[in-house]
């Protein structure tokens, strides 16, 4: 219940309801697939943080572009940025 109510899980199945009552019985247009395809967008997005959250928690890795990702500090960014270079640098 946590996972619902910490993600926009809650925000997008909800969004989910409201877009299918106001498409029922109306036909099937390029807006309407729209507004679909956004959502499933949304959805997958939610499905997706809630899962990164959980592999957070019980100490497993999170990949790079995940929100829960540990985040380095300019001295390590610039640092790795450096070896990045260097390894470029000697690969030549």
């Amino acid at each position: 219940m946590r996972y619902i109510l910490r993600t926009g899980l809650f925000s997008a199945v909800s969004t989910g309801f409201a877009l299918l009552r106001g498409t029922r019985g109306k036909p099937f247009t390029w807006r309407a697939a729209l507004g679909w395809l956004s959502w499933a967008i949304t959805f997958a997005l939610a499905i997706g943080a809630v899962k990164d959250l959980r592999r957070q928690e019980r100490g497993l890795p999170v990949s790079a572009d995940s929100p829960f990702a540990p985040k380095l500090d300019k001295r390590e960014m610039r640092e790795k940025r450096r070896d990045e270079v260097n390894r470029i640098a000697d690969e030549r």
